[in-house]
């Protein structure tokens, strides 16, 4: 009779196990990503100062409007980006050719990026002037962790997606974002996580964020790796690129320029 009820119960899981599993594998990647959206509370909005910033003496300067010799592509790490250099010292994300990232690796930096999204921009939510900023890559596609990139001077997103946000983790402390069409600013303090020898996690990774002078992310811990489907997970590496994002939406190319890195 135990041996009956054990293979009845035991089944009964299966049975429940299989259903999960098939209901799962019918929703779809935005469905997925979803589970890990926040909506609220919205972060209160700071309109930002205008600033500017020159690399300091002792900076590694990745960009100077001149040149891409300081970057590659992530699917192709042996070949110079191969985005695009604009008249006024800028470079424009060539979606074409995919993400970028620094020939050089880092671990504990000091970064300032400035970054402006075209006053044309179209779409909504996260398809608007959509890319994203990766402290460290730690592979191919998006693999690594982002502070995300977006216009969200009025544009409704969830929090833990929108601009100056760790990306699907912490949503900024304020909306700090200047108009569409105006520079902005990103000056990020980054500490790499660090591992022991068996893999596991011996310190998480921490970042502070200044956008527009703004204080948004106050030496935040993060959870992992950022990911757009499912929780971040942390996976052992060493020193990394710094990597920019060529999103895939279909809203107007954003533009970079000033990028330079003190190394800690």
């Amino acid at each position: 009779m135990k041996k009956k009820m054990f293979v009845s119960i035991a089944s009964f899981f299966c049975v429940g196990l299989l259903a999960a599993q098939e209901k799962q594998s019918t929703e779809t990647p935005e469905q997925q990503a979803a589970k890990t959206e926040v909506w609220s509370p919205v972060p209160k909005k700071v309109d930002a100062a205008v600033k500017t910033s020159e690399p300091p003496a002792d900076a590694y300067v990745l960009f100077n409007g001149k040149s891409l010799n300081e970057w590659v592509l992530t699917s192709h790490p042996d070949q110079m980006a191969t985005w695009i250099i604009n008249k006024d010292g800028s470079m424009m994300v060539n979606k074409n050719a995919g993400n970028i990232q620094t020939k050089k690796s880092f671990t504990d930096y000091q970064l300032h990026l400035e970054f402006k999204i075209p006053a044309t921009i179209t779409g909504e939510g996260q398809a608007r002037g959509n890319s994203g900023l990766f402290l460290a890559s730690t592979g191919s596609g998006d693999a690594g962790y982002e502070i995300q990139i977006l216009d969200n001077y009025t544009n409704k997103t969830y929090v833990n997606g929108q601009c100056g946000s760790v990306y699907k983790q912490f949503p900024p402390l304020v909306n700090a974002c200047r108009k569409a069409g105006e520079w902005q600013s990103y000056d990020i303090i980054w500490t790499a996580p660090r591992f022991n020898e068996d893999g596991s996690l011996k310190s998480p990774a921490r970042v502070t964020v200044f956008q527009n002078g703004i204080l948004v992310q106050n030496n935040t811990e993060l959870k992992g790796e950022t990911r757009w489907i499912g929780t971040p997970e942390y996976h052992k590496h060493g020193a990394c690129p710094i990597k920019l994002q060529a999103h895939g939406d279909k809203s107007e190319p954003i533009s970079f320029r000033n990028i330079w890195v003190r190394e800690l």
